[in-house]
């Protein structure tokens, strides 16, 4: 028989074993939203910029309701430029009842404001999520052209000129799967001039590695900081470089990456030990 004082020694145990399930599914992915705030120099105007990276929306873990409030969040910082790194949707029936339209998304994310405006990349679930665009592995994926209808400026390995420096685009990395990425880096870069302070939007963080030193920061997302991280250790991150790009700021060889923890959650439906964020970025 069991007795009443074992049972009371075992209950603490107990409550915290069932808590950090509970947590890591219903409070941190859903109720919490957190500011990452970083300040990085370089050679361009004063910027503040807002990343906004990986929603995975899709109820109920993801609702519409939700895009909306990060969109006010973010709208409530005042950046300069906002930036929305990829990942948009989510068709995992682990993650979602059943996946939103980005016709149903895309004018929630083009309520945020900025004066330099709000850009778009796409990530690799966007191609993933679009059958006939990884059928025909090209083009633009669905989830852009639903973003660039709503006047959010797109960008598939292209860069543009903005008021005193330039901004870029890449396209996914693993947009194809075992096939390869869409990614085109000399492409994106050809048109902007030597020495002009540039940004690059890079969804997959990987590229940094061997990335060009004309590169004045990459922001980039899809590692989800790892989504699960326990006393610093994540069972599984996207990135062939495991926690060397996993999340926050890097800075290799006088090259800056700013990688975003993200928003929502792909694969299981769970978040625990890395909050969902936005990430304001000062730059200057």
């Amino acid at each position: 028989m069991i007795s009443r004082r074992l049972v009371a020694l075992a209950a603490p145990a107990l409550l915290l074993a069932a808590a950090i399930p509970a947590w890591g599914v219903g409070v941190e992915p859903q109720l919490l939203l957190r500011t990452a705030e970083h300040r990085i120099p370089w050679a361009g105007p004063r910027l503040r910029v807002a990343l906004l990276a990986d929603f995975h929306a899709g109820p109920p873990t993801f609702t519409i309701e939700r895009v909306r409030g990060v969109v006010e969040a973010a709208n409530a910082l005042r950046p300069d430029l906002v930036l929305l790194l990829g990942d948009y949707g989510s068709t995992a029936r682990r993650v979602t009842w059943k996946p939103y339209a980005p016709a149903e998304v895309a004018p929630a994310l083009a309520a945020l404001r900025a004066p330099l405006g709000v850009h778009a990349i796409a990530g690799n679930h966007d191609w993933w999520d679009d059958a006939a665009a990884m059928r025909r592995q090209g083009g633009m994926p669905e989830w852009l052209r639903a973003l660039a209808a709503e006047g959010v400026r797109t960008y598939q390995n292209a860069a543009a000129p903005l008021p005193g420096f330039w901004l870029a685009g890449l396209d996914s990395q693993w947009a194809f799967r075992r096939a390869g990425g869409a990614d085109d880096l000399r492409r994106t870069l050809g048109a902007v001039p030597l020495g002009a302070p540039l940004i690059l939007m890079a969804h997959e963080p990987d590229v940094f590695a061997g990335g060009s030193p004309r590169v004045s920061l990459q922001v980039s997302g899809h590692t989800h900081g790892g989504q699960v991280r326990i006393a610093g250790w994540s069972p599984w991150i996207p990135s062939r470089y495991g926690d060397r790009y996993v999340r926050g700021h890097v800075e290799e060889e006088g090259r800056h990456l700013l990688v975003s923890s993200g928003l929502g959650m792909s694969g299981w439906p769970v978040r625990l030990g890395v909050p969902p964020e936005i990430v304001l970025v000062t730059l200057g």
